[in-house]
């Protein structure tokens, strides 16, 4: 049974191995040879069932070469030490052992534990227990100990195989095993491995000669010059606390990476996420953040736990304590793929095309070269990242002054020069980018002796290929579809010289013009939402077959879709390059370059716009996702904001709400208007601090408690007081500002607190400007209550003008000096002419009056104006702006009546003789039972519960009040009562007869209030 089993693991070992090979035949050819090799290392060592693998290369002059270490896998880097550098002729270690024989070795990893010459470890040897790694033992040559650097498993052995050459061995393949000899299938499998890797680097440009003759091991990808593509709409928050570990996502960063909701909120989290290959650069920008106490940046790869991966960026911040020693890291990271894939498709068009193009950066390194570039410069694994001017561009005359000149400016530049590797003359064209300096050499050693037209033509070409990076960059910068359309305008059109552009854009299975240049509006009604496969046939082919339609006149447009004959006429145009737009393997739309005149595009010009094409679309998909979320958010934001302001007959209001023109988040300002009991009115404007989802629902919160406050009837101050509770229990990052006042139309008092928001400003009747002392309580999350109340006496026509900090304050502009700008447009000849108060004919108070319309047209134009003039059209800000206009209509003297009542019984009669009398001066007969049951009900429950002194009020506005006041504070509640109750239905009377009642507390006591419509009509 056991040789049974022993010839089956025979039998799958060499299944295994065969497949293994024939792995490796198939995966090299779009690697390069480090990662070709790095991947049949990898196999190996699976073969095997080893711990790790090692590739040795032979170096130095012969007879005392040293075996250098190339490639590694499984080894901490700690436990690399020992075995980078390997003497040739040291024979006790298998490596070397394997190049000097050039044969199969198997031998101890350890260097004290030597055999023979020519000795290795017999079938069913293995090491004793002198022969284990024990505290201090070494596992290699010039190794460490084992509690320093994570020593080797006890009785590791190390099986090598020469790599050969043309001229003998030159390098060494090895597996770390444990004791057991490899059989002769793993044996001859590490061979097969071996020949596969020399075959391998027979083929490559450095073919398997000297080390230092084109080094494989030097190679990495091009670099690009290209900048990083904006970052997507759906970006996550983090958070990590550098001295517990704790790391927080939000949920968008979770989405993002792919965690899990039940994760564990450690650091070791997010680093399992990081792919190797990318954990050194992180960890370096990490540690370099925290030793210069500076910003984080990185861009890595990740590899979520459901098995896709992709690209992401992080950016962060530091906080340190007050000794200056980092705390917290707060960053942001979002996704990349999208624009890492554009990137690297504009690298390869750039990489491949006709003519040679480098780039350097500002220390004047190489970071990029193609393929014809490398022709002159030299091979990109030995000059990138060396300066350029020592190579042979060092020799061309007056190069260097003149890139040098190039990169100050600013400022494109092109010349011919004499380059002296192949003594052709190559015009070469200069462009200055942000991070360096990018060239074109064009071969212009035929145009130089030939017509000027075929030069010129050259020429041109060069300049087209060069807004490919110009292009990406700006793409990189676009945020909304109108900015990818303008950028394509700008950068796609001229070089071409075409004149119109028309961008289409699927959706709902129709094509909607999402963005054009040079075409007529009755071109554009007729072709926005055609179907897309069924209206226009040209469309139709376009997006079905997934590939590009050049149409260089009239004549070719007409004879391909005649059903389409009459479109040129209409579009006024005679050329076309109808282009799909192909984002993430999906057709999204069409780019349609247009010319006025007939056109036969190159088949360079062809390819270039295709490739452009691919650009286009992946920023128009990223700009409409942007669209579309931005659009959401603002929704969101103007539902939590009052839809329409009620008109309450104590002041005409009109108010004007801006979103920030620049960012990306919504803001958290508003406004409100809360009528009040006695023909009182609240009005309230505040501003949530920052910017984002979050900050518009805090806004939404904070007014729906205001008008709950309100409706309590509480004073300013106590207001601001509960606002301020609700705002600390956010948390401690979150603040907002606030002004509410209430105004009283029967005594002009409007009484008014503030928490961090700007003053208002007070207009007059005279058109004299007031404005507050403008140092306010702190705002609302940072406050201790009390807050502080001013209490203004403003005659009627006064207009209260409020804001936010939008209006007054920006990045240009201090507050004081804003406050002072609002104040000469209203005092302007203009301004006074919409802030005097209208004409106010005689009222019983009863109607809103048709001034009131007019008044609102005023105001609306006032609004109109402060917008206008302090957030001028062109004028980019970043925060949102509310504007609140209102103004104060006082009570007509004679509307108002009151009395003293007795503490006694007898009070009741009193009221209903005082109700009767003043409601028939009044003209208000119809109302006097009504009321005479109101008050007599209201008196008695004073009488009988509370404590005098009791007074009694009307007042008539668009209602009539009956208040009756008295020094009790406690709160009249309506009860049920029982069948066989003698008493308890008083309140349940005053409900069912009045309107509106309630109870307001005022410094003496409280007030109960009943209102009661009134018909309009009648006159004083």
């Amino acid at each position: 049974m056991e040789e049974r089993r022993e010839t089956d693991a025979v039998g799958r070992s060499r299944s295994w191995g065969d497949e293994r090979l024939s792995l490796l035949s198939t995966v090299g050819a779009g690697l390069n040879d480090r990662e070709v090799l790095q991947h049949a290392l990898d196999q190996a060592v699976s073969e095997l069932g080893g711990l790790a693998g090692l590739m040795h290369w032979s170096c130095g002059p012969a007879g005392s070469r040293t075996l250098r270490l190339v490639l590694a896998s499984g080894l901490p880097p700690a436990a690399l030490g020992g075995w980078e550098e390997i003497r040739q002729d040291e024979a006790p270690l298998a490596p070397a052992r394997a190049v000097r024989d050039g044969r199969f070795v198997w031998l101890p990893a350890a260097a004290d534990e030597t055999l023979g010459p020519g000795e290795t470890l017999g079938p069913g040897e293995t090491l004793g227990p002198a022969e284990t790694f024990g505290p201090g033992a070494t596992f290699g040559p010039g190794a460490t100990s084992r509690a320093s650097s994570g020593a080797l498993p006890a009785a590791t052995t190390v099986a090598s195989v020469p790599l050969t050459g043309p001229d003998g061995p030159v390098g060494a393949l090895s597996v770390l095993t444990g004791p057991r000899e490899p059989t002769p299938e793993q044996a001859a499998f590490l061979e097969a491995v071996a020949r596969w890797a020399e075959r391998r680097l027979s083929r490559s440009a450095g073919g398997i000669g000297d080390c230092d003759e084109h080094p494989w091991w030097h190679q990495r990808p091009g670099g690009s010059v290209l900048q990083q593509s904006l970052e997507v709409v759906n970006v996550g928050s983090w958070e990590w606390g550098i001295r517990t570990g704790e790391m927080w996502w939000d949920r968008a960063g979770l989405t993002l990476l792919g965690i899990p909701r039940g994760y564990e909120r450690r650091i070791e989290s997010w680093i399992d996420l990081i792919h190797p290959e990318d954990m050194p650069r992180v960890m370096a920008a990490t540690e370099k953040s925290l030793r210069e106490r500076s910003g984080y940046e990185a861009e890595y790869r990740v590899r979520r736990p459901d098995g896709t991966s992709g690209w992401v960026q992080s950016r962060a911040h530091l906080e340190l304590d007050e000794n200056g020693e980092p705390v917290r890291m707060i960053g942001k990271v979002w996704d990349t793929t999208e624009s890492r894939m554009a990137r690297e498709s504009v690298g390869q068009a750039l990489r491949y095309m006709s003519d040679a193009f480098f780039a350097v950066n500002q220390d004047w390194r190489i970071t990029f070269l193609n393929v014809e570039a490398e022709r002159l410069v030299g091979p990109a694994a030995e000059v990138l990242g060396r300066p350029l001017w020592e190579g042979p561009a060092g020799t061309v005359p007056e190069l260097e002054e003149r890139c040098r000149r190039a990169a100050a400016d600013g400022r494109p530049t092109g010349f011919d020069i004499q380059w002296p590797t192949d003594d052709r003359w190559y015009h070469i064209r200069l462009v200055s980018v942000p991070d360096g300096l990018t060239a074109y050499l064009t071969d212009a050693t035929e145009r130089r002796t030939q017509a000027a037209r075929r030069a010129e033509a050259e020429r041109a070409g060069a300049e087209q290929a060069a807004r490919i990076s110009e292009l990406a960059s700006a793409l990189a910068d676009a945020v909304t579809t109108q900015d990818v359309v303008q950028v394509v305008a700008a950068h796609v059109l001229p070089p071409f010289g075409a004149s119109g552009l028309l961008v289409l854009f699927l959706e709902g299975g129709r094509l909607n013009v999402v963005g054009s240049v040079g075409y007529p509006r009755a071109f554009l009604r007729r072709i926005d939402g055609v179907p897309a496969f069924g209206g226009y046939r040209l469309l139709n082919e376009v997006l079905g077959s997934r590939r590009s339609f050049f149409i260089s006149s009239t004549e070719e447009y007409v004879r391909l879709f005649p059903d389409l004959s009459g479109s040129p006429a209409l579009a006024r145009k005679n050329a076309w390059a109808v282009l799909p737009l192909i984002a993430s393997g999906n057709a999204i739309g069409t780019c349609t370059v247009s010319f006025d005149e007939p056109r036969r595009l190159t088949a360079d010009e062809r390819t270039l716009l295709t490739a452009l094409s691919g650009m286009v679309a992946q920023a128009l998909a990223r700009a409409r996702l942007y669209d579309t979320e931005h659009a959401r958010a603002q929704a969101l934001q103007r539902g939590l904001l009052p839809r329409t302001l009620p008109s309450p007959a104590a002041l005409t209001p009109a108010v004007r709400y801006l979103p920030a023109s620049s960012g990306t988040d919504i803001g958290g300002d508003w406004y409100d208007v809360i009528p009040l009991s006695a023909e009182r009115v609240a009005v309230v404007i505040g501003d949530v601090m920052g910017h984002g989802l979050a900050e518009a629902a805090t806004m939404g919160r904070l007014r729906t408690a205001v008008h709950t406050l309100a409706n309590l009837e509480l004073p300013p101050e106590e207001v601001l007081a509960h606002l301020n509770e609700v705002v600390s229990d956010l948390g401690d990052d979150s603040f907002a500002t606030c002004l509410y006042a209430v105004y009283d139309p029967v005594s002009g008092c409007c009484s008014l607190a503030r928490a961090g928001h700007p003053p208002p400003l007070i207009v007059r009747p005279d058109g004299s400007v007031e404005c507050l002392d403008p140092t306010p309580d702190p705002p609302l999350g940072a406050a201790e209550p009390p807050f502080s109340t001013v209490d203004l006496q403003l005659p009627d026509g006064s207009l209260l003008v409020l804001f936010t900090d939008g209006l007054v304050e920006s990045a240009a502009r201090d507050i004081d000096t804003g406050i002072a700008e609002c104040t000469q447009v209203l005092t302007s000849e203009y301004g006074r002419l919409l802030t005097c108060p209208p004409r106010r004919p005689r009222t019983n108070g009863r109607g809103p009056g048709g001034e009131h319309g007019e008044d609102h047209d005023r105001l609306d134009r006032l609004c109109d104006l402060l917008v206008g003039t302090m957030l001028p059209a062109q004028r980019l800000t970043a925060d949102d702006t509310a504007l609140l206009i209102a103004r104060l209509h006082g009570l007509p003297s004679g509307n108002t009546a009151g009395w003293p009542l007795p503490e006694d019984p007898v009070a009741a009669g009193l009221a209903r003789t005082h109700v009767r009398e003043q409601l028939e001066a009044w003209d208000l007969d119809d109302l006097v039972m009504t009321t005479e049951l109101l008050v007599s009900e209201l008196v008695a429950n004073v009488v009988r519960h509370a404590r005098g002194p009791t007074r009694l009020r009307l007042i008539r506005g668009r209602s009539l009040i009956c208040e009756v006041s008295d020094a009790s504070s406690t709160t009249p509640r309506i009860r049920r009562a029982a069948e066989t109750d003698e008493g308890g239905r008083g309140l349940q009377l005053v409900s069912a007869l009045s309107q509106r009642w309630g109870t307001r507390y005022t410094a003496e006591g409280k007030c109960i209030w009943t209102e009661q419509p009134i018909a309009c009509g009648g006159a004083v």
